[in-house]
């Protein structure tokens, strides 16, 4: 066969470590792991409204991938996040520390593939010092391509498990599977895997397509006839982009009687650990095992004690859940350790006692895999921005919603159909109503540029660099003026600066710019506008873009003086009137 050609399994120095330990030592070993995790303290946060505890971290470090595997990524690619919202190496560490106190014993690292993260050494050394405080193990996922001249480095570091994904022993179907080559050093990297006595446990992760790679369950079974190997196969699962059909999916129980056929008699139950994802069985007189992840056919709800954290910092309670809640967000807002655990122990309490059926699984709003990475909208937090030093408590309750309407008593993006996509709110059911906005924000300036506006001039010398710039600034005529009439013209113009705004025939636009001057010392203008139509939808909008337009036209007109001394801020719609909704006014 194809991979006994590639890929020969002979006993290993690793092997040989396995079977030198007694059964004695092994029991005892055994019962002190129990004994220390008996004494340890299990957060409450941890748990949720199941009582299923949560001792299972899997963090994606990236969303980048060197391969294309078509039931993982979509075929027109991924938006990837950009740098600055991917957790930091620091942020990543902080939160394993965080669920390592709380109750966590286990962390994978997943991808996209892990590999090609930089710095993915120092984030397992990092998570190697969490050990005394009772992390026992460190596991990767990846898909091997980059692997065997890093293995080394990366167990020297503190990796303990591995698992491998390959769903092929043909290198040409490989291609057809992952869309780029690379099953020569997939296989490489098994071998090193095997031959590296100091990890604990290699498995090999198997999606198993009908009618493309089925046929090879057989061939992957006799790869742990020599070795110290667990296979497990995978049942083929929905995620968004990945083209899922439930006729493409094999459930478990069958691959089980396939493989029951083929060896008669010799397969046996393995004891599985306790909360394994996979059932576990064994051809007698082999050295490794197989299984089946039967997230679709048997879910294994009931006993999850799984969390994911996204490369981005979200949440995820469960895989096939696309709520989510940012725990980088409100660790950059400045949270502490006792706030970051209470937003988590919200998460964990929502989440649900098992997953949709196979045909109902939102494929919608949740991510494609490679974005949360593993085995293979959004639950968000209302958080106001904060100084460092205020408690979580002070803030906004945080509030669920859903980026797409999911859930029907959830608020909803407006601007988003069905599908997720772009889309100008239908208004044509609406009524014609009279609509009033107000608006308001505040630059704040410096005491020559309010002396300037408020034409008391500063004295200096003519030939002096500040009366070069007064002068500058006043050839460019009134500043509030201008900026008034830009804040109108601003208004008028909103459909052609913000693409899903209706275009509407503004009845009545009012626009000041008063100059303040406040008890600290400081001097500010603040603009207001008030914006009138009578139409099918409100003009809060042209309120906000009007304010903005005059704010930044009166940075400009005195640039010249005031430079980088300006700050823009504090804009907000303060009342509203007319519409279905009903009236507001900010307090």
């Amino acid at each position: 066969m194809i991979w006994k050609q590639a890929f020969s399994v002979r006993p290993t120095r690793g092997m040989r470590t396995f079977a030198s330990v007694s059964d004695s030592a092994r029991t005892r070993a055994q019962a002190k792991i129990a004994e220390l995790d008996s004494e340890r303290p299990f957060s409450p946060a941890l748990v949720d409204t199941f009582q299923r505890r949560h001792d299972y971290l899997r963090i994606s470090l990236t969303e980048r991938c060197n391969l294309r595997c078509f039931y993982c990524m979509p075929e027109e690619g991924i938006e990837l996040s950009p740098q600055g919202k991917l957790l930091t190496n620091e942020e990543i560490l902080r939160l394993a520390s965080l669920f390592v106190r709380s109750g966590v014993t286990k962390i994978r690292l997943t991808g996209g593939e892990p590999t090609v993260r930089k710095g993915v050494d120092a984030i397992i050394a990092g998570l190697n010092t969490l050990r005394p405080q009772g992390l026992q193990s460190i596991a990767m996922t990846t898909n091997g391509i980059a692997l065997p001249r890093k293995l080394s480095g990366l167990v020297a570091n503190g990796l303990s498990h591995i698992n491998l994904s390959l769903d092929t022993l043909d290198p040409f179907k490989f291609e057809i599977m992952t869309r780029r080559r690379g099953h020569d050093a997939v296989l490489k990297s098994l071998r090193s895997a095997l031959d590296n006595p100091a990890l604990v446990s290699v498995k090999l992760n198997v999606v198993v397509i009908k009618g493309l790679n089925d046929a090879e369950v057989v061939d992957f079974v006799e790869m742990t006839k020599d070795a110290k190997l667990s296979v497990r196969f995978i049942e083929f699962m929905p995620f968004t982009g990945n083209s899922w059909d439930k006729h493409k999916m094999v459930p478990s129980d069958e691959l089980l009687e396939h493989i029951r056929t083929h060896y008669q008699h010799r397969v046996a139950r393995v004891s599985d650990e306790v909360n394994d994802t996979a059932r576990s069985w064994q051809i007698s007189g082999y050295q490794g095992s197989f299984g089946f992840i039967s997230s679709m056919s048997d879910h294994f709800c009931s006993s999850c004690n799984r969390l994911r954290i996204t490369a981005d910092g979200q949440i995820k309670v469960c895989l096939f859940d696309a709520k989510e809640v940012s725990l980088r967000d409100i660790m950059r807002q400045g949270a502490t350790d006792e706030e970051l655990l209470r937003v988590i122990a919200l998460a964990v309490q929502g989440k649900q006692e098992k997953h949709a059926n196979m045909e109902d699984i939102d494929v919608v709003t949740n991510r494609p895999m490679i974005l949360i990475g593993d085995s293979y909208v959004l639950l968000g937090l209302s958080y106001r921005p904060r100084p460092r030093r205020r408690r979580l408590a002070d803030a906004r309750p945080l509030r669920m919603y859903s980026t797409t309407a999911v859930c029907r008593d959830t608020p909803k993006l407006t601007h988003l159909d069905a599908e997720g996509r772009a889309n100008m709110v239908d208004v044509t059911d609406k009524d014609v109503t009279q609509r009033t906005a107000t608006a308001t924000g505040r630059i704040y300036i410096p005491s020559i540029a309010y002396q300037l506006i408020t034409n008391t001039y500063p004295t200096s010398s003519p030939n002096s660099d500040a009366s070069k710039a007064v002068e500058k600034a006043r050839r460019k005529g009134d500043t509030l003026t201008v900026a008034q009439l830009a804040a109108i013209m601003g208004s008028k113009r909103t459909a052609d600066l913000i693409p899903l705004c209706h275009p509407l025939a503004l009845t009545k636009v009012n626009v000041d710019l008063v100059p303040e001057s406040h008890h600290d010392g400081r001097y500010s203008v603040v603009c207001r506008a008030t914006i009138t139509c009578t139409g099918k939808t409100g003009v809060e909008m042209e309120a906000l873009t009007a304010v903005s337009v005059g704010l930044l036209t009166v940075w400009d007109m005195l640039k010249a003086v005031a430079g980088k001394d300006m700050e823009i801020g504090e804009i907000k719609v303060v009342h509203k009137a007319g519409g279905k909704s009903g009236d507001f006014e900010r307090t």
